[in-house]
C-alpha cells in the first residue's frame, strides 16, 4: 500500500504517464501491481459517490498522461462504426420514412434525415414518446438507399488500426471503475418496505457524474466501445472482481446485499439458495438449459409475495369481486432460467431494472448497441431478465415512465429480424414472452358472470384493475407484436402447438370481459368507465398480435398454420362454452362486446378462404357448434339496436360509449367486421329458417310480426318496437349484402370504406386516413400489387382547396366525393355499418339528396339507393338461402300487409329495408337445388303459407286466410254469429286448411331439436325447451288473446302494387301496360315509388308468370279496404301528414327570410372593410340639418336627441396600437431570420425615427414648445373604432350591471369595462358621448366665403384668443371626463409621458392631440396609404372620429396657449426678433421649420371654439401649407451638391422681382438657400456625402415632384380631417393626380385645372404677408441656434421619409426551416432551450411561452413582449405547434396556423409531422386583421391568460 500512497501524492498527469510507460514494458508486473493498488485506494466505494476526486483520477489514468480532451479526439479518429446509433430520450424530434423503412419502428435523427435524400418519400417528423435511437446505417431495419451521406460510405473500412498502447490504460482501469459503480448500486438499494420510504432517486443523483462519464466513453466511437464490450462481457473479470477479495470485509458485505436482492426478485431456484453461492454451478454454454424455476417460488421459509398480496386484497375487497388466482402449476415449469449473473453487463442490467430504468443507464446501455458483439450479448441478457422486468413493472409506482424506458430498449433489440430470430432460437424468447404475459394477466382475474353466474368456471380479467386501467401491460404486448412482425419468428410461433394453446388460453382471459347487465329499475349510481380499458386491452393484447400473425398467412404454403389456429380456436371455444355452462339460449339482459376467440376464429377462416385457397367446410365444426358460435355475436348486434332504442338508458352514457367504440374506425375491423363475417358463415351453413327466426327472436320483435292490427309484446315497450324492428331488418340487409370478407378484393374494400366516409361528410386527408381501418390495407408502405391510398383517393374524390371568408373561420382543404361516386357507388348499407353517430347516416342522405337535386336526377326526398354487390365467393353461396326461405317470406309478407294497412309502429325505413331484402332476393337466385328441396317440404306443415322456398315463385302466391291471435279488444274480432248458409260455411271450411298460425319461436326450437337429435342422441335430455308460459305476466293483466281468422287474399305482388298506389296517392298509379313502357335507366335513384317499380320490373324480367300476374293485378286493382274502424284514422293520418308538410314549408320559409335578414345585417354590421355609402351615422352628413340629430338606443329602443342630462353614446372599442410605429421605409417586408447570420434591425421603423427626433429636440429647445412640435402615439397610440350603434349612457350602465351579475359565458372582463354591443355582439370597452345640439348654426358653417385672406387670418387669431367657456357640471361633461380617463387607461404610462416633468399639462396636451393624429393616420393606412380611392370613410356609418374630435377638443380647450408663444403669429406675421437680454438661461422655442405641420393643424383645430366655421378651417390650412412648402424647399435644398445649390440660388434670385415671385418655387428656393447659407454650418456638413449620392442632376421637374411628395402627407391629413368635420366627400383620382385633387378639395386651388397643364405646387401658396419676409424670419430661427451643431439642424430639416404600409415579417415557404433553427435555439434571456419557444411575427423576437425562467414581476415573457412590442397586442408563432396565438390585453386566442400541408390542412402540435408550407392567403388575412385592429371582432374564442403566456 505504500506505493499507492506515494503515487497519490504526486501529480495525476505525471503518475499516469509513468504508469503507462511501466505497463508498456515487456515485463509489466510491477506496473500492474502499482496500478491495482492505486485503483483500490482511489476507487474505494466507501467514500461517498459525490466526491469527484476518483473520477478525475480515472480520466487522467485512462488518458495516460495526456489531457483527457486530446485523448478523446485521438480515439475518435479511430472510430470504425458504420451505424449512427444516436440515442435520444422522450420529446426529441426525429423522423420516420415509410418508404425507406423495413421495420415500422425505423427512425432517424434530424441530421441523418437531412443528409439523406427523401424527396417524394412518405415521411414524417415526430416527437419521440419513449425515446429511441437512429437507425441510419443499419441495413436490417432500413433500406440502404435511405442512408445519409456519412453512413452510406461505410467509413469504417479505411480507418487505420488502433495502436495497442492507446487504450491499454482503459482496459486496466475501466473494470474497476464499473465495479465501483455496481458496488454503489448494491449499497444504495433497499427493498420496498412499508416502514421506510426508499429513495432510489437519491442514489442515482449521486452517481450522475460516474454514469455520464461512461456515456462520454461510448461516444468516443467504435474503438472505445470494443474495449467496453470486452470488459462488460468478460466472465473471468467478473468472477475475479465481483465477490471482492477474502480480506476485504466491505466487499463481502456488499456482495451479500446483491445476493439478497437477487433472492427477493423471486428468480433464483431453491436448491441454489440451499447450496449458497459458493458452489459455482456451471450452466450450459449459453445458459439456455440448466436450472429452470417457476416464477414466484421462493425459499420455504418466506411466504411468497403473491400470497401476501392476496391477504392485503382480502382486507379491502369486501365490496369488490374477489380476485381469482390460478395455481401456477398449470404452466409449463421450465419458464425462466434462474438468474445467475456471469458478467458485468448482466449485473448492470439487473440493477437498471431494480432501479426502474434510470434514464442515464438506459442511454448508456443503448449507446453501446452499434457494437455487434455487445448487441447480441445484451439482447440475450435482456431476454433472460424479461420476467423480472415484468415483476418490477407491476410493482412500480411510476409504471408509465418505466414502460417508456423499457420500450426504448426493447424496440432497438426486437425490430431487427436477424437478432429476434437468433434469440427466439437460442433463448426461447416466444415461450418467455407468452408465459410472462399469462403470468401478468393472472394477477387480476375474476370469475366470469356471463350466462350461468353461480356455476361458471370461466375467469376473465378485471378491467378495473390498475394493470388494465393504466395499460401497464403495453410494453410487453408491444414487444410481442414487434417480434411477430418478423416472418421467421411468426412461423416459429405458428408451428409450436403448445405455445398456440398457451396463447389461446391467454386470449380466453379476455373473452367475455367487462360484462354489461341491463339495469331494469334504477339508473346506475356510478357509471364505470372500465370499458376504455376493456376495448384497449382487446385491441392491443388480442387483435394486434392476431393481425401480426395474419400477415404471414397469405399464401397457399401457409395453409397448415391456419388449420392449426382454427382447430385450437374451436377447442378453446368449446372449453369456454362448457366453462360458462352455455347450452342454447343466451342469458337475458347481458352483453359483452369482447369475444376475441370468436374473432380469431373468424379472421383465420376468412384468410384461409381468401388467400390460402382452403375449403370452408373443412374448417367448420358441426351444426350444433355453429349454432352456439352464432349466439354471442348475434347478441351483440341485437344489443346495439337495443342501446340505440334507449333500452339501456339506465346504464348511463357509458353503454352508448361502448356501442360507439365497437364500430369506431380503429376497432371496427377487429370487432364488428369479424362478428358479422362469423354470422354470415353461420348463416350460410345453418338452416335458414332457424337463422331468420333466431334473429327476430334476439331482436325481440317476434310478437310484432302478426297480421293483427294489435298485439302484446311481453319484452318491449311500444315505443321501442319500431327501432328494434328497423334494427333487425337493417341487420339482415347488412348480413346479406356486406361483402367485405366474402369476395371483395382489398382494393374494393378500401374504395368502399373511402366512399362511405366521404359520403357522410367532406373529409380532410388526415381525418380520412384516421377513419379508414388499417387492415386489410396498411396505409404505411406500399403493398405491392395493391392500389395505394392516394391513388384511390384521387379516383373517388375531388380536392376542395381551403377558402377564406374575410371575417372568418379558417377552413381546411377537404375531399368531396366525385359526382359519379354519388351516382354509382354511394352505399347506404356500408354507411350505416360505419357510422359512430346516427346523425352521420342522416348527413349522408341529405348530401345524397342535395346531389340528386343539383344534378336534376330526382327532386323529392330520395330513398337510400340500392347498390349491386360484388359476386359471392363460391364458399359462401349458402348465404343466399337466407333470402329464399319461407320464414323470411312470411315476415316480408306480414310487414308489407301491415304497412299497407297502416298498423302502428311501421315506418318508411321498415318498408325500405323490406324492399331491399326482396330486391336482394331477386338479384341472388339460388341455383338448381330443386330436387333435394322437394321431398322435405311434405314433412313440414307450413306449406299452407308458401309452396316452396324460391322468392320468385312465392312472390305471386296468394294467401287467402290467416289465423291470428289477437287481444279481445282488437277490431278484427268478429262480433256477429258465424254465417249460417251452408255454401258459405263449406267454402269457408275448405280454405281453413290454409289458415296457418306461424310462430317463429316454436319453429326455431323445433329446428334446434332436429339438429341436436341428428348429431347426438344424449343431448336431448339437456335441451330445455322454454315454453312461452314461462314468460312473466305483469300485474294488471292485459286482455285475453283469442284466435281469429283474417281474410287476406293478397300476394306479395299485389301488396307491392297497392303500396305503389298508396305512396303515389293515385288510384291506379300503374296501368296494365306500364311494364312495356318501363325505362330502366331512371330507376337507380328515387323514392319508394321508384323502388317498387324497379322490383316489379326485375321480377317481371325474371319470370313470365310474374309478368302476367302483374298485368292482371294492375287491371283489376281496387283501393285498399282496411277494417272499418281504421278508416277515420286513415283520413286523419293523411291530413296530419299534409298539415305537417305545410307547417314544415311555412317554417322553412320563415327561416329563410330570417336568415336573409340576418345576413344583410351581418354585412352591414360586421364586415371589416366594406365601403358603406349610407352616411346615416356620420354626424357631419352633407345635408344641412336644421333640427337636432336623433339617435336610436339599441338597449331601450327609443329614438331621441343626445342631451346634457341624458347623453347618448357610441359603442366604441379603445385599443392601444403600435401598428403605425412598425412601418418601415422599404417596400419589402423584413425577413424572419433563420440562421445566425441574419438579423432584424428596428432602427428604421417609424416609431424609432419619431422618438429620435423628439429626443433631439428636447436636448436644445424648451420642453413645452417641443411637446407641441411633434406627435406621439406611433407606438402605443390609442385607436378608437365603433360598430356604429348608439345607446343611452344610463341604459349602458344598467346593461353593464346585468353583465356583471351574469358571469357565465363571457370571454371578456366586465370589471375592466368590456362588453359586447347589445345589438351586433361586437366587442367594445367604452362609450363615446355624442355632443348635444347640432342645431341651427350648422348652415353657417358651410357658406363659402369671399373675405380677404388677411381678414380671415385676423378672425382666426381672435378665435384663438377667446377662452373656451368652462363646461357646466352636467351628466354630459361627467361622461366626457370618464371617456378621457378611459382613453388614458387604454395605453401604458410610458406611451404618454414624453415630457421632462411628467405631470405637466403639456404632456396631457400632446397626448390628446396625438390620439386624433393616430386615428387619422390609421385611417389613411386602412385606405391603402393615400386618398386616391376617395369615397366615404372606411364606412362613414362606423366612423367615430367626429365625436372623438369633439371629446378631445372639450378637453384641450382647458389648456390655453400662451399668446406670446402662439405659433399662429409666427405663421402670419413678420415680428421683430426679441432681444435676448435676461433670457439667456431659458432655452429657445422650436424653429417653425422644424415643427410637424400636421400636428400644428390638429392643435389649431382642436383648441379653437367648436364648431369651427369652414372658412376658418380653410384659412388655417392655407397658412400651414405655406410653412409646409417652405419646409419642403429647405429639405430639398439639403440634398443638393454645393455647386447645384449655388446654381439654383443664382438662377432663382433673378426671378425674385417678377410679379408672381411669391408663388414661384425657383424664387423661393433661392431665397431659402441664401438665407440658410448665412450660418455656414448648416450646409457644410454633408458636402462629401452628397457628391457621392447625387450623380443625377436635379431638373425643375424632379424638384417639383419632390416638393409634391413632401407636401402630400400634410394634404392627405387635412383632407381627412375636413371630411370628418364637415362631411365633404373625397373625390377619387389617379395616383399621379392626387396632389391636385387634394389641393382643390381643400380650397388651395380655385377649381380643377385642365389636365394638360401640370399643377405647380407653388401655385397653391397663399401668403398673408410678404413671403420673403416670413421665410427670412423662419430661416433665421434655424441659423440663430448657437448650441446646435450643423449636422443636427440638418437632420431636423430633412423631412421624415414616406412610410410604407405596416407589414408582418416575411416567412420562409417551408416550415421545417423555421422549426429546425428555432426549436433548439436558446433563449437570449435565460440561455436555456425553451420548452415552448415562440416567435413574435411583428419584430422577430424569440421568446419563451409560459416559461417560468423569464418571468418578471409575475408576468411571463410573451405577455411582456406583447406590451413592449405591440402595446398589448402580440402575434406569436408557436414553434412546436405551428399555430399562431394572439395576445390582446388580458385575453388571448388561438388564431390558427398559416402553415398547411400538401392537402391544405393545419397540423396543430405537429402531430402528423408532414411537411408544411406557407399559405399566403392565410398570412395575408392575419396581416390584414392586425393592420385593421379587428382581432377582437373576428376571432371568437378568447380566454384570459392571467399573464401566464
Amino acid at each position: 500500500m505504500m506505493a499507492a500512497s506515494l503515487l497519490l501524492r504526486r501529480d495525476k498527469k505525471a503518475t499516469a504517464a509513468h504508469l503507462k510507460a511501466d505497463l508498456n514494458r515487456a515485463d509489466n508486473s510491477s506496473g500492474v501491481r502499482q496500478l491495482q493498488e492505486l485503483l483500490d485506494v482511489v476507487l474505494n466505494p466507501e467514500t461517498p459517490a459525490a466526491d469527484t476526486e476518483a473520477l478525475d483520477w480515472c480520466k487522467c489514468l485512462i488518458a495516460g498522461g495526456e489531457g483527457f480532451e486530446e485523448f478523446c479526439k485521438t480515439v475518435r479518429s479511430y472510430d470504425n462504426a458504420t451505424l449512427c446509433g444516436l440515442v435520444w430520450t422522450a420529446n426529441f424530434v426525429a423522423y420516420r420514412c415509410r418508404t425507406c423503412g423495413i421495420s415500422p419502428c425505423m427512425s432517424l435523427c434530424a441530421e441523418c434525415f437531412n443528409n439523406g435524400d427523401h424527396t417524394g418519400h412518405d415521411f414524417n417528423m415526430f416527437r419521440s414518446q419513449a425515446g429511441g435511437a437512429c437507425d441510419c446505417g443499419d441495413g436490417n431495419v432500413m433500406r440502404e438507399s435511405g442512408f445519409c451521406r456519412r453512413h452510406r460510405l461505410r467509413t469504417g473500412e479505411n480507418v487505420p488500426s488502433i495502436p495497442r498502447d492507446l487504450l491499454l490504460m482503459s482496459e486496466m482501469v475501466l473494470p474497476h471503475f464499473i465495479l465501483c459503480i455496481i458496488q454503489y448500486l448494491r449499497d444504495g438499494y433497499t427493498e420496498a418496505d412499508a416502514s421506510t420510504e426508499r429513495d432510489l432517486q437519491k442514489v442515482l443523483q449521486q452517481l450522475e457524474p460516474q454514469i455520464s462519464f461512461l456515456e462520454e466513453l461510448t461516444k468516443m466511437g467504435g474503438a472505445m466501445r470494443t474495449v467496453l464490450t470486452k470488459i462488460l462481457t468478460n466472465q473471468q473479470t467478473f468472477k475475479e472482481l465481483s465477490m471482492g477479495q477474502e480480506e476485504n470485509l466491505y466487499a463481502k458485505k456488499n456482495y451479500d446485499k446483491y445476493l439478497s436482492a437477487l433472492q427477493n426478485s423471486g428468480l433464483v431456484s431453491v436448491e441454489e439458495k440451499a447450496q449458497g453461492a459458493t458452489a459455482d454451478v456451471t450452466v450450459g454454454a449459453e445458459g439456455g438449459a440448466g436450472a429452470m424455476v417457476l416464477l414466484g417460488t421462493t425459499a420455504p421459509g418466506s411466504p411468497d409475495e403473491s400470497s401476501k398480496e392476496e391477504d392485503q386484497d382480502a382486507g379491502q375487497s369486501v365490496g369488490q369481486r374477489k380476485r381469482v388466482k390460478l395455481s401456477s402449476s398449470t404452466k409449463d415449469p421450465c419458464i425462466i432460467e434462474s438468474l445467475k449473473h456471469k458478467c458485468f453487463l448482466e449485473e448492470l442490467l439487473f440493477w437498471t431494472i431494480q432501479y426502474e430504468f434510470p434514464q442515464k443507464m438506459v442511454t448508456f446501455l443503448l449507446n453501446m448497441l452499434p457494437d455487434q458483439d455487445y448487441k447480441i450479448t445484451f439482447t440475450k441478457t435482456f431476454v433472460q431478465h424479461y420476467a423480472f422486468i415484468m415483476k418490477t413493472l407491476m410493482k412500480s409506482h411510476e409504471s408509465d415512465t418505466m414502460s417508456n424506458r423499457i420500450v426504448h430498449i426493447s424496440v432497438q433489440l426486437f425490430s431487427n429480424e436477424e437478432l429476434a430470430r437468433h434469440v427466439t432460437e437460442e433463448c426461447q424468447l416466444l415461450d418467455i414472452m407468452v408465459t410472462v404475459l399469462l403470468y401478468m394477466m393472472e394477477s387480476c382475474l375474476i370469475k366470469s358472470e356471463l350466462q350461468d353466474e353461480e356455476n361458471s368456471r370461466h375467469v376473465v380479467v378485471n378491467c378495473s384493475e390498475a394493470l388494465l386501467k393504466n395499460n401497464t401491460y403495453w410494453p410487453l404486448v408491444s414487444d410481442f407484436i414487434n417480434i411477430l412482425s418478423h416472418q421467421s419468428v411468426a412461423k416459429k410461433f405458428l408451428e409450436d402447438h403448445s405455445l398456440l394453446m398457451l396463447w389461446m388460453s391467454f386470449v380466453s382471459f379476455f373473452q367475455g370481459m367487462n360484462l354489461n347487465k341491463r339495469e331494469l329499475n334504477e339508473h346506475v349510481e356510478f357509471e364505470s368507465q372500465t370499458y376504455y380499458a376493456a376495448f384497449a386491452a382487446e385491441l392491443e393484447a388480442c387483435a394486434q398480435p392476431m393481425w401480426g400473425l395474419l400477415t404471414h398467412c397469405k399464401v397457399k404454403e401457409t395453409q397448415e398454420y391456419s388449420k392449426t389456429v382454427v382447430r385450437y380456436c374451436l377447442e378453446t371455444l368449446q372449453i369456454w362454452f362448457d366453462a360458462i355452462g352455455f347450452i342454447d339460449e343466451p342469458a337475458p339482459n347481458q352483453v359483452t362486446f369482447h369475444l376475441p376467440l370468436h374473432r380469431y376464429y373468424a379472421m383465420f377462416l376468412s384468410k384461409a378462404v381468401k388467400c390460402q385457397g382452403l375449403d370452408l367446410d373443412s374448417l367448420l365444426p358441426d351444426q350444433e357448434m355453429l349454432m352456439k358460435i352464432m349466439v354471442h355475436p348475434l347478441q351483440i348486434q341485437a344489443s346495439l339496436s337495443e342501446i340505440h332504442s334507449n333500452m339501456w338508458v339506465r346504464n348511463g352514457l357509458q353503454i352508448k360509449g361502448q356501442a360507439m367504440t365497437y364500430v369506431q374506425s380503429h376497432f371496427c375491423n377487429s370487432m364488428i367486421d369479424p362478428d358479422i363475417y362469423l354470422l354470415q358463415v353461420c348463416a350460410s351453413r345453418l338452416d335458414p329458417d332457424y337463422f331468420i327466426s333466431s334473429v327476430f327472436e334476439r331482436f325481440k320483435v317476434v310478437d310484432l310480426l302478426t297480421m293483427a292490427s294489435q298485439h302484446q309484446n311481453a319484452v318491449l315497450d311500444s315505443e321501442q318496437e319500431r327501432p328494434m324492428l328497423e334494427g333487425a331488418l337493417t341487420f339482415l340487409v347488412i348480413l346479406t349484402s356486406l361483402r367485405v370478407h366474402l369476395g371483395m378484393t382489398d382494393d374494393e374494400i378500401l374504395r368502399s370504406e373511402m366512399v362511405s366516409q366521404l359520403c357522410m361528410n367532406d373529409r380532410t386527408h388526415s381525418a380520412l386516413l384516421d377513419l379508414i381501418p388499417e387492415n386489410p390495407n396498411p396505409k404505411s408502405g406500399i403493398v405491392p400489387g395493391s392500389c395505394s391510398f392516394e391513388e384511390m383517393l384521387s379516383a373517388v374524390a375531388d380536392f376542395k382547396a381551403p377558402v377564406f371568408e374575410p371575417g372568418g373561420s379558417m377552413q381546411q382543404g377537404m375531399y368531396t366525393p366525385k359526382a359519379e361516386v354519388w351516382e354509382k357507388e354511394f352505399d347506404p348499407i356500408m354507411v350505416v355499418l360505419r357510422t359512430v353517430y346516427r346523425r352521420d347516416v342522416q348527413s349522408a342522405m341529405d348530401r345524397y339528396s342535395a346531389f340528386l337535386k343539383q344534378s336534376g336526377i330526382h327532386t323529392g326526398n330520395p330513398w337510400p339507393p340500392y347498390k349491386e354487390r360484388t359476386a359471392l365467393h363460391p364458399c359462401y353461396k349458402g348465404l343466399i338461402k337466407l333470402l329464399h326461405c319461407k320464414t323470411l317470406h312470411i315476415v316480408i309478407f306480414t310487414l308489407l300487409y301491415k304497412i299497407w294497412m297502416d298498423h302502428q309502429n311501421m315506418s318508411e325505413h321498415v318498408l325500405c329495408m323490406v324492399l331491399y331484402l326482396i330486391e336482394l332476393g331477386l338479384d341472388n337466385q339460388v341455383q338448381d337445388n330443386k330436387e333435394d328441396e322437394e321431398p322435405c317440404i311434405e314433412e313440414h306443415c307450413h306449406d299452407s303459407w308458401f309452396p316452396g322456398t324460391n322468392l320468385l315463385s312465392n312472390l305471386h302466391h296468394v294467401i287467402n286466410f290467416v289465423r291470428v291471435r289477437v287481444p279481445e279488444t282488437a277490431p278484427e274480432v268478429k262480433r256477429e254469429a258465424p254465417p249460417s248458409t251452408s255454401t258459405e260455411a263449406s267454402s269457408y271450411g275448405q280454405n281453413l286448411r290454409e289458415a296457418q298460425v306461424f310462430s317463429l319461436v316454436s319453429e326455431r326450437r323445433r329446428k334446434f331439436q332436429e339438429i341436436i337429435n341428428r348429431s347426438n342422441t344424449e343431448a336431448t335430455q339437456v335441451v330445455r325447451p322454454k315454453s312461452s308460459s314461462t314468460r312473466w305476466v305483469p300485474p294488471g293483466t292485459p286482455p285475453q288473446l283469442v284466435t281469429e281468422i283474417l281474410e287476406i287474399r293478397e300476394s306479395m305482388l299485389s301488396l307491392l302494387i297497392k303500396l305503389h298506389q298508396k305512396l303515389s296517392s293515385k288510384q291506379n298509379s300503374l296501368s296494365p301496360s306500364w311494364l312495356e313502357e318501363m325505362d330502366m335507366s331512371r330507376h337507380t335513384h328515387g323514392d319508394g315509388i321508384t323502388a317498387i317499380e324497379r322490383i316489379l320490373t326485375k321480377a317481371a324480367t325474371r319470370s313470365c308468370q310474374i309478368k302476367r300476374s302483374i298485368q292482371d293485378i294492375c287491371g283489376k286493382v281496387c283501393p285498399p279496404v282496411p277494417p272499418k274502424k281504421n278508416s277515420p284514422t286513415d283520413k286523419k293520418t293523411m291530413d296530419k301528414e299534409e298539415r305537417r308538410q305545410r307547417a314544415r314549408e311555412r317554417q322553412q320559409k320563415l327561416l329563410a327570410e330570417f336568415a336573409s335578414r340576418q345576413k344583410s345585417f351581418m354585412e352591414t354590421a360586421m364586415d371589416v372593410e366594406s365601403p358603406e355609402t349610407e352616411a346615416a351615422m356620420d354626424l357631419g352628413a352633407s345635408e344641412v340639418m336644421e333640427s337636432e340629430f336623433l339617435y336610436d338606443c339599441v338597449i331601450c329602443g327609443q329614438s331621441g336627441p343626445s342631451t346634457e342630462d341624458r347623453p347618448t353614446g357610441l359603442v366604441v372599442l379603445l385599443q392601444a396600437s403600435s401598428v403605425l410605429g412598425h412601418r418601415c421605409q422599404s417596400k419589402e417586408a423584413k425577413k424572419l431570420p433563420t440562421s445566425d447570420e441574419e438579423h432584424i434591425y428596428a432602427a428604421d421603423t417609424c416609431g424609432v425615427a419619431h422618438d429620435i427626433r423628439l429626443t433631439l429636440m428636447q436636448r436644445f429647445f424648451k420642453d413645452s414648445s417641443c411637446l407641441q412640435s411633434v406627435s406621439i402615439g406611433w407606438d402605443g397610440g390609442v385607436y378608437v373604432q365603433t360598430c356604429g350603434h348608439t345607446l343611452h349612457i344610463d341604459c349602458h350602465k344598467s346593461y353593464m350591471e346585468s353583465l356583471r351579475n351574469d358571469q357565465v359565458l363571457q370571454g371578456f372582463s366586465v370589471d375592466k369595462g368590456e362588453f359586447t354591443c347589445p345589438l351586433c355582439r361586437q366587442f367594445a370597452n367604452s362609450v363615446l358621448p355624442c355632443r348635444p345640439g347640432r342645431g341651427t348654426e350648422a348652415g353657417a358653417w358651410h357658406t363659402p366665403t369671399n373675405k380677404k385672406t388677411f381678414v380671415l387670418v385676423k378672425e382666426v387669431e381672435d378665435l384663438q384668443e377667446k377662452l373656451g367657456p368652462f363646461p357646466t357640471e352636467s351628466n354630459f361633461s361627467k361622461e366626457m371626463e370618464l371617456v378621457i380617463k378611459d382613453i388614458k387607461n387604454t395605453t401604458q404610462k410610458k406611451y404618454m409621458d414624453y415630457g421632462k416633468n411628467p405631470s405637466s399639462p403639456d404632456n396631457d396636451f400632446l397626448f390628446m392631440y396625438s390620439v386624433a393624429r393616430t386615428n387619422l393616420e390609421l385611417e389613411l393606412v386602412h385606405r391603402g396609404g393615400n386618398l386616391c380611392s376617395g369615397g366615404a370613410s372606411a364606412s362613414a356609418k362606423r366612423s367615430c372620429l367626429n365625436q372623438l374630435f369633439h371629446v378631445l377638443a372639450m378637453h384641450m380647450r382647458l389648456y390655453s396657449i400662451d399668446s406670446a408663444y402662439n405659433p399662429w403669429t409666427k405663421l402670419t406675421q413678420v415680428t421683430q426678433i426679441r432681444e435676448a437680454d435676461g433670457f439667456e438661461e431659458e432655452r429657445p422655442e422650436v424653429p417653425m421649420l422644424f415643427r410637424d405641420v400636421a400636428s400644428l393643424l390638429i392643435i389649431f383645430v382642436l383648441t379653437m371654439p367648436q364648431p369651427l366655421r369652414k372658412e376658418h378651417f380653410t384659412c388655417v390650412v392655407k397658412m400651414l401649407y405655406n410653412l409646409q412648402f417652405s419646409q419642403a424647399l429647405a429639405a430639398v435644398s439639403t440634398k443638393f451638391s454645393p455647386e447645384e445649390r449655388q446654381a439654383w440660388s443664382t438662377s432663382g434670385a433673378l426671378k425674385k422681382n417678377v410679379a408672381n415671385a411669391e408663388t414661384s418655387f425657383e424664387a423661393l428656393l433661392s431665397h431659402v438657400i441664401s438665407e440658410l447659407s448665412k450660418d455656414k454650418s448648416v450646409y457644410t456638413v454633408n458636402t462629401e456625402e452628397t457628391s457621392m449620392l447625387s450623380s443625377s442632376v436635379w431638373s425643375p421637374q424632379s424638384i417639383e415632384f419632390s416638393l409634391q411628395q413632401l407636401c402630400l402627407p400634410f394634404l392627405r391629413l387635412s383632407c381627412l380631417l375636413q371630411h370628418h368635420l364637415y362631411g365633404d366627400d373625397l373625390t377619387t383620382c389617379l395616383e399621379g393626380e392626387e396632389f391636385t385633387s387634394l389641393a382643390v378639395c381643400l380650397g388651395l386651388l380655385p377649381s380643377a385645372p385642365q389636365p394638360s397643364s401640370i399643377v405647380q405646387s407653388a401655385s397653391c401658396l397663399r401668403w398673408a404677408v410678404s413671403a420673403f419676409g416670413l421665410v427670412t424670419q423662419w430661416c433665421a430661427e434655424v441659423t440663430g441656434l448657437s448650441q446646435m451643431q450643423g449636422d443636427q439642424s440638418l437632420n431636423m430639416l430633412v423631412q421624415e421619409p414616406q412610410w410604407t404600409a405596416p407589414r408582418l415579417l416575411k416567412l420562409p415557404d417551408n416550415y421545417n426551416i423555421i422549426f429546425q433553427y428555432y426549436h433548439r435555439k436558446a433563449c437570449r434571456a435565460c440561455k436555456k432551450v425553451p420548452k415552448d419557444p415562440a416567435l413574435c411575427l411583428v419584430c422577430g423576437a424569440f421568446v419563451c411561452l409560459k416559461g417560468v425562467c423569464c418571468k418578471q414581476q409575475g408576468i411571463c415573457e410573451c405577455v411582456l413582449h406583447s406590451q413592449h412590442c405591440g402595446a398589448a397586442t402580440g402575434i406569436f408563432l408557436l414553434i412546436n405547434a405551428s399555430v399562431i396565438i394572439i395576445i390582446r390585453g388580458h385575453r388571448f386566442c388561438l388564431w390558427g396556423s398559416v402553415y398547411l400541408d400538401a392537402h391544405g390542412e393545419e397540423d396543430r402540435d405537429l402531430r402528423r409531422g408532414k411537411p408544411l408550407f406557407l399559405c399566403e392567403e392565410r398570412y395575408r388575412v392575419l396581416e390584414q386583421q392586425w393592420g385593421s385592429h379587428t382581432f377582437d371582432h373576428i376571432n371568437k374564442r378568447w380566454g384570459p391568460h392571467y399573464n401566464g403566456l
